[in-house]
């Protein structure tokens, strides 16, 4: 996609955010993988506290990115959830569960770090928290590791585990690719639902893993906890989430594919459109897509996975007014456009292929 500051860099939406800091052990134990067919018996509370951050390498399957919201497994089963706006883990309580080996009696969330009181983020590891899955069920989250992110004193990385109810075993929740097959995660404050939407919530934040929209905008520098020239960058790094999902109906519906390119630019100048050729990118060959606000897109040329506007017209029913041209500067121009919106006070727009 695009750095900071006026620069830009193209990129598809599995962009490698960092390179994984908790590398695999190699002489760690591999789990046995768990058959579907086969009945686990339940463990006891001590020992499942005592497996957790064991390091054991995930045995979950690669599946493809582009439509995370959270970046996380959707279900613990052994077929995948079809539904993406499913979640093992969609929220954490601040308060922990059971305190790691540094006895964090209580935890704060300062910018993208996790502090305990009286210890350090550094000290978090072996604390477990309390979370909740997308239909509402209790999931406990371990942390297993703390890494500052290079460069960027506010953002601290990650490496978690959730107990897994139907194995019988800690596992990663964040969902492994090929350029980052052990991912990590951001806290983020607040929680999103499952329609994509953001909600400030008291002693409650999300555990956004590297795959996810959620963790990838903030990398991309719209960091909601920050101003920019004056503007607090949040609405801009919730349009960010639902731009990247291609979330035009702002129901938590995405529209995209793996690998797709996009080149992103906003309204402050953060981000500009890229005009040079590189091997990543083709300015000549890109199109302008959308406008894009808080709730979705507020004006639409075309769909970034190549299907008829008339399915998004179909899929949210008086959201969007066809017929009139809209130009919204930089040769950007559409016909369908939110009803009673402004599409030239959009906060991010994009082009693709």
């Amino acid at each position: 996609m695009k750095t900071m500051m006026g620069k830009s860099v193209v990129a598809g939406l599995c962009l490698v955010l960092a390179a994984p800091v908790f590398a695999h052990d190699p002489s760690a134990s591999t789990p046995e993988k768990s058959n579907p067919g086969r009945t686990v018996a339940p463990v006891t509370e001590a020992e499942r506290y005592a497996r957790r951050c064991q390091g054991r390498a995930p045995d979950r399957d690669v599946w493809p990115q582009g439509t995370q919201l959270w970046g996380t497994r959707r279900g613990w089963g052994a077929r995948p959830e079809p539904d993406e706006r499913r979640s093992v883990l969609v929220s954490v309580d601040l308060a922990p569960l059971k305190p790691g080996a540094s006895g964090v009696p209580s935890l704060r969330l300062e910018a993208g770090r996790l502090v305990g009181s009286p210890e350090a983020s550094s000290r978090l590891v072996g604390t477990v928290l309390q979370g909740t899955s997308s239909d509402g069920k209790p999931v406990e989250v371990a942390v297993c590791g703390a890494e500052p992110s290079p460069g960027d004193s506010e953002l601290v990385w990650y490496r978690i585990e959730a107990w897994n109810p139907v194995a019988q075993r800690w596992e990663n929740p964040c969902v492994a690719t090929n350029q980052i097959p052990d991912p990590r995660a951001l806290a983020v404050s607040g929680v999103w639902d499952s329609s994509g939407a953001h909600q400030a919530v008291e002693g409650r934040f999300t555990l956004a893993c590297e795959n996810g929209v959620i963790s990838k905008c903030i990398h991309w520098g719209y960091k909601p906890w920050v101003s920019h020239n004056g503007q607090a960058l949040a609405e801009l790094h919730q349009a960010c989430t639902r731009m990247a999902r291609a979330d035009y109906c702002g129901n938590g519906q995405s529209h995209t594919n793996q690998d797709t390119p996009i080149d992103i630019y906003d309204r402050l100048g953060m981000l500009v459109p890229t005009t040079q050729r590189s091997a990543a990118w083709d300015p000549e060959r890109a199109s302008f897509e959308a406008a894009w606000a808080a709730d979705g897109a507020t004006c639409l040329a075309r769909t970034r996975d190549r299907r008829a506007l008339e399915t998004i017209l179909r899929e949210c029913p008086g959201r969007f007014q066809t017929g009139q041209l809209v130009e919204l500067g930089e040769g950007d121009r559409c016909t369908v456009r939110r009803a009673g919106g402004t599409p030239r006070a959009a906060l991010l727009r994009n082009r693709t292929y």
